[in-house]
């Protein structure tokens, strides 16, 4: 299968409407015919006749955000057991894993990386909140331990156990019209490839090949509206082999689609949470994952 089926067969098998609030939007119609009468879909599936002798078609259900069926929870709302950063910044609070910089303590980058989980392909769902400015990220195939690439001059590397290199999904504050494009952007932290696939785009990469626009999603600006500021967001990522798809309050920010098996995207890691600037504080919970 071609990259561009890759990507339209995940996109319309996995991604079903969500309202706002996660909960599913029923189809207009359960079921759209050519004729004029139609029967209920098989329980198998398939399509039946309708009276006419003509076929229908049903459309897939939505999925429901809080379907949890065959996840793992990566966090118990009450600790930090499995999970791995500085302490000054990171804490629970009220359910959630909470990261705080204020102009009195400001934070560079800092992330929390959960170490009792490794894969390349699984669903991610959680929910994630940015007070105050900043930025923020959800960490995914990603490791820890890799030397600092973006070092101001004179900047010693920092505790390498706490910074995080791999794919990223944005997510961050709108205090400027720049920082308010990166929300929902698929990002590679501390490699050479930052930004790979805007939000409102699908993006290809082959080997030795820079990366390459296939198609909009949607306009940028229009997407941007569905991120909900000073209020939580549900984030879903999705990662099979080199397909990539960051879906934010059930819509499709971005796609990439990475042939390079060479490519840092293409690996096992693990997921984590950042941090950056200041002031700002994140707040992420009910974080699960489903491995492939």
């Amino acid at each position: 299968m071609s990259f561009e089926g890759t990507a339209a067969a995940l996109a319309v098998a996995m991604l079903g409407p969500m309202a706002p609030c996660g909960h599913a939007v029923p189809s207009a119609s359960a079921e759209q015919t050519s004729g004029t009468t139609s029967t209920s879909a098989q329980a198998d599936g398939t399509t039946a006749r309708s009276q006419t002798g003509r076929l229908s078609f049903r459309e897939s259900d939505p999925i429901e955000f809080e379907d949890h069926n065959g996840y793992v929870q990566l966090f118990d709302g009450k600790s930090l057991q499995g999970w791995d950063g500085d302490p000054s910044i990171w804490r629970v609070e009220e359910g959630a894993i909470v990261g705080e910089s204020t102009l009195e303590k400001p934070s560079a980058n800092s992330y929390i990386t959960y170490r009792g989980f490794t894969g390349k392909n699984f669903d991610l769902k959680l929910e994630i909140k940015v007070e105050k400015g900043g930025g923020s990220g959800i960490q995914y195939r990603s490791k820890t331990g890799v030397p600092w690439l973006a070092l101001r001059p004179g900047q010693a590397q920092p505790n390498l156990n706490w910074m995080d290199t791999g794919l990223q999904a944005d997510f961050w504050y709108p205090v400027s019209p720049r920082t308010s494009t990166f929300t929902g952007q698929i990002y590679s932290e501390n490699t050479p490839l930052r930004i790979i696939a805007w939000r409102g785009q699908v993006v290809h990469m082959d080997p030795g090949k820079p990366p390459r626009l296939v198609a909009n999603i949607a306009d940028r600006e229009a997407l941007g509206g569905y991120v909900r500021i000073n209020d939580w967001n549900q984030y879903l990522i999705i990662a099979r082999g080199g397909a990539l798809i960051h879906i934010l309050n059930g819509h499709l920010m971005a796609v990439l689609v990475d042939d390079d098996p060479n490519s840092p995207n293409n690996v096992s890691g693990e997921i984590g949470i950042e941090i950056e600037g200041a002031p700002s504080k994140v707040s992420v919970r009910d974080i699960w994952v489903k491995k492939y």
